[in-house]
């Protein structure tokens, strides 16, 4: 029988040529898992502890202050209160929620929270798109009237003058459309569209007859969930916690956010310790009790965003790394 020399189909197979007698052979690649030293380990040690001091001093604060808030005050006040909860009282939270102010801030607040960012989203993600198009060649000069505003503004005095003059005062809609657009975020998402949407996308939109505006609302924003998550994230607890604008520009108190109500009622209790208490209670009890509902204040006030924050967590961690500035 004769040897087969070739394949299937029918191509001479490869000459394979024989090593020569004494020539060295090839070594072959070992893969070894480095040994860790000493130093190694002392290392992951150190990091691992100063990790541990900067979790710890980051986290206890905010732990103190929940336990704080359901231990008797004067366990608090005497520095009984460490880890856990001493002499559990719903004090403070009874004297916050019985206040009817309180439902009416929180009201006041979801409702500024939620349309305010809707129409913060609504202005920026179309400007951000628009200044991320090469084509369009007035992008530079507005991008340089909108970085211009982030570094000279008018004042307090002038900003109080026009929202006077726009009939905003006492109105709900001073919460959202003097604060409607932002030009950080808006850097921050046109940064996401310019590194992560591909412009084959748009190239092969063109080619089935897409306009801008159907490319930005049928491919763009469903491709953009991570950066709208985080620039409506920082919108949103903007938003929650804007103090100021309800100090400045409401006297209405049917239209007062929740922070300004909470610093009203905290005022209130900061005033009755300093004037002694109310009858049958000492001046110190007073200002316990006046402690107490500042900590409970300050879980109240934050309780949603702690809420909300772990359900954004991994669009919040993934946007802000494709959407940073790249240099």
């Amino acid at each position: 029988m004769s040897n087969i020399t070739g394949t299937l189909d029918g191509a001479p197979a490869p000459k394979v040529r024989p090593r020569r007698p004494g020539a060295p052979k090839t070594p072959r690649t070992k893969w070894r898992i480095q040994q860790r030293t000493a130093g190694d380990w002392a290392v992951d040690i150190v990091l691992g502890v100063l990790i541990a001091l900067i979790l710890a001093a980051v986290i206890y604060p905010l732990w103190f202050i929940v336990v704080a808030s359901f231990s008797d005050p004067r366990a608090v006040a005497t520095g009984e209160v460490t880890l856990l909860p001493q002499g559990f009282g719903l004090t403070g939270y009874e004297m916050i929620l019985a206040d009817d102010r309180i439902w009416t801030g929180y009201r006041n607040t979801i409702l500024y929270s939620v349309l305010g960012t809707a129409v913060n989203l609504l202005v920026t993600l179309p400007a951000a798109f628009a200044m991320s198009r090469r084509e369009f060649r007035p992008r530079r000069i507005i991008m340089f009237l909108f970085a211009f505003t982030m570094f000279f503004g008018g004042g307090l005095i002038p900003m109080f003058l026009l929202v006077k003059q726009l009939g905003l005062l006492n109105n709900m809609w001073v919460f959202i459309l003097p604060t409607a657009f932002s030009v950080f975020n808006m850097i921050i998402a046109r940064s996401f569209f310019e590194s992560s949407i591909p412009e084959e996308l748009r190239e092969a939109a063109a080619l089935d007859g897409l306009s801008y505006f159907g490319y930005f609302l049928k491919i763009v924003i469903p491709l953009s969930s991570a950066i709208i998550a985080v620039i409506g994230l920082y919108y949103f607890v903007g938003h929650w916690n804007d103090f100021f604008t309800g100090l400045i520009f409401i006297r209405d108190q049917e239209l007062q956010p929740l922070q300004n109500v909470l610093q009203q009622i905290l005022m209130a209790n900061q005033s009755s310790a300093g004037a002694g208490g109310s009858l049958g209670q000492s001046a110190g009890d007073a200002q316990n009790l006046a402690d107490q509902i500042k900590f409970g204040v300050i879980i109240v006030s934050t309780l949603p965003i702690l809420v909300l924050y772990p359900m954004l967590q991994k669009y919040f961690n993934k946007g802000v790394m494709i959407g940073a500035v790249k240099g």
